[in-house]
């Protein structure tokens, strides 16, 4: 194969992008030849602003069988990941999809599931990934150099969303129609950078609030607490209400920490372990030579683009992707645990109970406006 033929299933927000992306010839090895989307004004924008060579189809399931395409990009709303990425995989296509994997794990994993057995390419767009500031944290926290994680903290609150855009889509902040708020549709790709940095947690505890800020019925506000198989402990803190906002990532190590805020990272490095000196120094309040500079970086970036180019690249040479979709289940059981430790009033181990938050969350779904 020379050149793949792609279908985007989804030309909303997200997925226009990518159909333009790929019709302009950005991505190397990839043809645009088909989209899909149920509302009809997605197809006089297809019409406006893709080459008149482009198949249109109201359904996925139609481009999907089309035999127009070798694989597919799936950018619906959330709980469609799944089941239009199986389809895919099971017609002999590969495919991408978009963030989150999904809605609950269950249902993710029976996707992995399938993937693996189909023997296709399977991506996630994880695209923050591709961002100079946390390939450089991600290099640093697994390399060692720094000791092991002792602490992580993330107040990410630049998030900030009016009343006027939860209003403007009918499916968005439900639990029927999104499956969740802030931790679904803004931190899939935090959530996502702090497994990928520092690993997963074994225990969380969160405390959401629903409809705090805005008239909605999911989350706008969390603050969790982490447990990591180490010993390290973390907090989460997002919201959609925050203005100004804050983004900062701190990660405590046994020789220093890293934060990474304004578009930076900054290390601060010992001369020798914390945890030796704590216990060979003969004095009560040790003095040290602390080393802070700000860590250079390749000031490379290519979001969007950049994992489909990987993905391009890997289904035609088999080099490294930016994220295998299987690792997309990581993330979402972050945002599942989160809501389970909430709506039970505990600490969730992890792997959590799937079984159990998929009958949580369709009570929630099935009592919608609730809230």
């Amino acid at each position: 194969m020379e050149q793949i033929r792609v279908g985007v299933i989804g030309i909303g927000n997200m997925g226009s992008k990518h159909a333009k992306c790929i019709a302009d010839g950005e991505i190397p090895g990839m043809l645009l030849t088909a989209v899909a989307d149920r509302r009809e004004e997605r197809k006089t924008w297809a019409k406006e602003n893709l080459p008149e060579s482009v198949s249109f189809f109201s359904e996925g399931s139609d481009l999907i069988r089309s035999g127009l395409c070798d694989a597919v990009v799936v950018a619906t709303p959330h709980y469609q990941h799944p089941p239009l990425v199986c389809e895919a995989l099971k017609a002999g296509l590969h495919a991408l999809s978009e963030k989150p994997a999904g809605v609950y794990t269950k249902q993710v994993r029976e996707m992995n599931e399938t993937a693996k057995a189909s023997g296709k390419v399977f991506g996630m767009m994880f695209n923050v990934r591709t961002n100079c500031i946390y390939r450089k944290m991600h290099e640093i926290v697994t390399s060692g150099e720094m000791g092991k994680i002792k602490r992580v903290n993330w107040i990410v609150t630049d998030w900030y969303r009016s009343q006027a855009y939860y209003d403007s889509g009918d499916w968005r902040a439900t639990w029927d129609g999104e499956g969740g708020g802030v931790l679904l549709n803004q931190c899939p790709h935090n959530l996502d950078l702090l497994q990928w940095i520092c690993g997963m947690p074994s225990r969380v505890r969160a405390f959401c609030h629903y409809g705090k800020w805005h008239h909605i019925e999911v989350e706008d506000d969390v603050t969790a607490y982490l447990e990591f198989p180490n010993g390290a402990t973390g907090v989460f803190v997002t919201s959609t209400a925050d203005l100004p906002g804050t983004n900062r990532f701190e990660i405590m190590m046994e020789r220093g920490k890293l934060v990474c805020e304004d578009g930076k990272v900054k290390r601060w490095l010992l001369p020798e372990s914390e945890r030796e000196l704590c216990f060979q120094t003969e004095e009560t309040f040790p003095k040290v030579e602390i080393d802070c500079e700000e860590v250079e970086t390749d000031g490379e970036y290519s979001e969007q683009p950049g994992v489909l180019r990987a993905f391009a690249a890997h289904i035609l040479h088999g080099t490294p992707m930016i994220a295998e979709g299987y690792e997309g289940i990581n993330s979402l059981m972050l945002s599942n645990a989160m809501h389970l430790s909430d709506w039970l009033n505990q600490t969730v181990e992890l792997p959590l109970d799937e079984d159990l938050f998929l009958a949580e969350l369709n009570k929630r779904r099935h009592t919608c406006g609730c809230q």
